[in-house]
């Protein structure tokens, strides 16, 4: 993966920051944001919007993964956390927190190319699921409000399910509206209708 990358790094040692900036740097990634301690990092995150936040474990005000765990409350960016320890609890609280990487200091430049495109590549997995399941979640409440609708026309108009299908799908075309908005549509008219 060769994309550049807007980055933000959050690290309490200023020599660690600079470190993992100028690799960063060399790696072809922009850093558009430092922050020295959780509460700015995720300020920084849900002002700046990175592609991709580094993340180390212990600072001041908010741990790191108190910090990815807010930011992807609001909106999901890949964070990738680093540490001095490897510790399972840490790594199951990443992992909770929702991250998708994991490095152990010192980190050097060829530990965070492999762990950059781990991230993205799982991240576009995750966003790729939750696409899936969003559009899933939508014809599922479409096909209700659908079914809804034939109810109502076959009530009011007496007619048999198929008759009410065909009836929407004409007015969807003659409207030139998608079926679930001539469903809205029938369903608010019968709720003024019970008024």
């Amino acid at each position: 993966m060769d994309k550049s990358l807007n980055v933000l790094i959050a690290e309490d040692e200023s020599v660690i920051l600079m470190g993992l900036k100028s690799n960063l740097e060399k790696l072809g990634h922009r850093v558009v944001g430092e922050a020295l301690d959780g509460k700015r990092a995720v300020k920084l995150a849900l002002e700046k919007k990175p592609d991709l936040i580094l993340l180390d474990i212990n600072m001041p005000s908010m741990d790191g993964i108190e910090a990815a765990s807010r930011i992807n409350e609001q909106c999901l960016i890949p964070c990738i956390i680093i540490t001095g320890y490897n510790d399972q609890k840490l790594i199951d609280r990443a992992t909770e927190a929702g991250v998708f990487g994991y490095l152990i200091k010192p980190v050097g430049i060829n530990d965070i190319r492999p762990a950059i495109d781990i991230a993205r590549a799982r991240f576009a997995e995750f966003k790729k699921l939750q696409d899936e399941l969003d559009n899933a979640e939508e014809a599922l409440k479409a096909r209700k409000l659908i079914e809804q609708a034939k109810g109502i026309l076959m009530d009011r108009m007496d007619l048999k399910e198929a008759e009410a299908m065909r009836l929407l799908q004409k007015r969807s075309n003659e409207q030139n509206k998608k079926m679930v908005i001539i469903a809205r549509d029938i369903i608010d008219a019968d709720k003024q209708f019970e008024l």
